[in-house]
């Protein structure tokens, strides 16, 4: 049977792919975007299929209004993707209240609004799947991007306490993390504070970094999601990209380490 899909964010990047990938295939999308212009070339090739709904997720009641729209439109919601953010570069004495305040209320309360709206939907249906774009960025942290790291670990945690609380009505959840990516979130879509003298080298090695690093190509994140939908039994994480694979295993086999080498503490602690 053909899904009916809500995604945040469609007006470019992995939501436009994740769009096109669905309504290729023949399923139906309610596609937000804040300029919904922008979906104009998906809308002359795939006519009824996908409706394209003006969006802030900031908004959180004009977020009821689009996920009762889609549900009105379609008679029901199938996979909800939680995939509008962008990326906040900036030391963390640098990130100004505003920006973290910002950040947190796109990249996180955002995702929180269209999850709340969908679940009344999702657990009448006694079915569905909620997708949340993280980044690998939830899962490990790198210099001069505190206030992203911030609101993408807020998400992962919300995400996994919710995976439980849902599963006994049907509805997975899935965190997607993926790694350097061919997409704009770097460009013209990302916010950046102001420089402060004292961390220029630290910016100055991640941009040499960067520019060694091999970015995917985010037209193949569209099947690789529809792999993970499609699947009976979806996982709670997914990794996007060869290099978060290779990124984990270090991370994680660090903290492991670190965690047994204060092992005695931990024990003392406890009295």
């Amino acid at each position: 049977m053909s899904k009916v899909w809500l995604i945040t964010g469609t007006s470019r990047g992995f939501g436009r792919y994740f769009a096109e990938s669905a309504l290729e295939r023949g399923d139906r999308v309610a596609a937000t975007a804040r300029d919904v212009s922008s979906l104009g070339g998906l809308t002359a090739k795939y006519g009824d299929a996908i409706l394209p709904l003006t969006l802030d997720v900031t908004d959180k009641a004009a977020v009821g209004v689009a996920v009762a729209t889609a549900h009105d439109t379609f008679g029901r919601l199938d996979v909800v993707v939680n995939n509008a953010g962008y990326g906040l570069f900036g030391a963390a004495e640098e990130i100004t209240e505003q920006l973290l305040r910002d950040q947190m209320e796109t990249n996180f309360y955002g995702a929180v609004w269209v999850t709340q709206a969908v679940l009344p939907i999702l657990r009448a249906q006694a079915g569905g799947h909620i997708v949340q774009i993280s980044t690998i960025g939830g899962v490990a942290a790198f210099p001069t991007l505190s206030g992203y790291h911030a609101s993408k670990w807020a998400l992962e945690g919300y995400s996994e306490a919710l995976a439980q609380e849902v599963k006994g009505f049907g509805i997975k959840v899935t965190l997607v993390e993926p790694g350097s990516f061919a997409t704009d979130w770097a460009g013209s879509s990302a916010k950046h504070a102001e420089p402060h003298p004292a961390y220029q080298p630290i910016r100055d090695a991640m941009a040499a970094r960067a520019t060694t690093a091999q970015p995917g190509n985010p037209a193949a994140a569209g099947p690789a999601l529809l792999e993970i939908v499609d699947a009976e039994k979806p996982p709670l994480r997914v990794l996007f990209g060869s290099a978060p694979v290779d990124i984990v295993k270090h991370v994680y086999a660090r903290r492991l380490q670190t965690w047994a080498d204060w092992e005695h503490v931990a024990h003392a602690a406890q009295g």
